[in-house]
């Protein structure tokens, strides 16, 4: 009787532990459909042409690679040049890891001289095995603060060309 009591404590410890290791990761945070828009858009009194060029502008100072842009549609993706993220002790066993950051943006003439952009980033994690194993993990960057300063960046740009022009 006493053995079979041991192991009733001793799962109950194995359990609690998990729950407690994997119940206390970090809460993801979840925004509704209109909050998330509220971060990722900005309206601008300018003409779609100068916001769209703004737009290009703005991604290439902020270093990342224009992979398409089409004015008639609005739409612009671009992507940030790849990081290394493996560490000594992975690159020994045959792993490596790489993160990149994909970005888009939609400018959209709402009206004459007001114009609407809604950017998205997304941050892409790679990593592979010496064995052929892949994977990839694509994460929504939420922060406002990078959405603010890239938008900050976007006035910037339309200011200095308004008045050189």
């Amino acid at each position: 009787m006493d053995i079979g009591n041991n192991k009733m404590v001793k799962n109950f410890f194995i359990i609690i532990s998990l729950f407690t290791i994997f119940g206390c990761g970090p809460k993801r945070s979840t925004m509704s459909p209109l909050e998330l828009q509220s971060i990722q858009s900005k309206h601008f009194e300018n003409d779609k042409s100068l916001v769209f060029r703004s737009v290009v502008s703005v991604f290439q100072d902020l270093g990342y690679i224009v992979e398409s842009a089409d004015h008639e549609t609005g739409f612009i993706t671009a992507k940030s040049a790849t990081k290394s993220d493996t560490n000594f002790f992975q690159a020994l066993g045959g792993y490596s890891s790489t993160q990149t950051t994909k970005a888009t943006a939609f400018v959209e003439e709402l009206r004459p001289k007001y114009t609407k952009v809604r950017l998205n980033f997304v941050q892409i994690s790679k990593g592979s095995s010496a064995y052929g194993q892949q994977n990839q993990n694509d994460e929504p960057i939420l922060d406002p603060k990078i959405y603010q300063n890239a938008f900050n960046k976007i006035d910037d740009a339309i200011f200095i060309r308004t008045e050189t022009n």
